[in-house]
């Protein structure tokens, strides 16, 4: 995160513009952050900083007990140590896009022993545990089996895929997968499926599922 400066005018005609720095705060949902410390000399001093409109707003009680109020404008004065970086999040979710490609397009059952751990854990109660079992699955998918990804969300170690199905059941399926990442290599899955409702049949006339729902995220993504 970057450190910043603000040049604070005091309130008070008692004080000079001092400068102060301070790093900015985890966000609580919006881009206004609080931050707060106490001086040696004991003072208390907390900071809002609203990053919206470039404003730093500070309060602080001198030992003696004087009360100062006062605002100014933020500076970055100096690179962030460290710059948020998207791309392990990107890999992760990367990874369960050539998995589910690779095994439910292609039918590639080599792919699993490349992209899965040792000791796989599934939850879909209607598939055994383990690498092998779904190596084995694959093997002996039909080739009416036929997957299409869609929307793609990567956070942490976990990444959660929205898609469809044909083949898999007599209708075709629209399916959330959501699955753990280990080590770079797939180590945990769970999984919705619900039959698909056409989009003429649907009452709020929109479709379950949109084959261009991962191309308008990646163009959202590069905007």
């Amino acid at each position: 995160m970057p450190v910043v400066a603000a040049s604070l005018i005091c309130g008070s005609s008692n004080c000079s513009t001092r400068r102060c720095r301070a790093q900015q705060a985890d966000p609580g949902g919006n881009r206004i952050f609080a931050v707060s410390w106490q001086e040696k000399d004991g003072a208390t001093v907390t900071n809002v900083q609203d990053y919206d409109r470039g404003l730093v707003h500070s309060f602080a009680t001198l030992p003696d007990g004087k009360f100062l109020r006062m605002t100014g404008p933020i500076v970055v004065t100096r690179p962030a140590d460290r710059v948020p970086d998207d791309r392990p999040e990107r890999n992760k979710a990367s990874l369960v896009l050539e998995a589910t490609t690779s095994l439910f397009q292609r039918h590639d059952a080599s792919a699993v022993e490349r992209l899965y751990v040792a000791d796989y854990f599934q939850h879909n109660p209607s598939i055994p545990q383990g690498r092998d079992a779904l190596q084995a699955l694959v093997a002996g998918l039909s080739q009416d089996v036929y997957y299409e990804p869609g929307l793609i969300v990567a956070e942490g170690d976990f990444v959660a895929i929205h898609g469809r199905i044909r083949g898999w059941a007599n209708v075709p399926q629209v399916v959330i997968d959501l699955l753990r990442v280990e080590d770079g290599k797939l180590a945990e899955h769970w999984d919705v499926l619900q039959d698909e409702v056409p989009v003429t049949a649907a009452r709020g006339g929109v479709p379950m599922f949109d084959p261009e729902e991962g191309a308008l995220q990646a163009q959202l993504a590069t905007s």
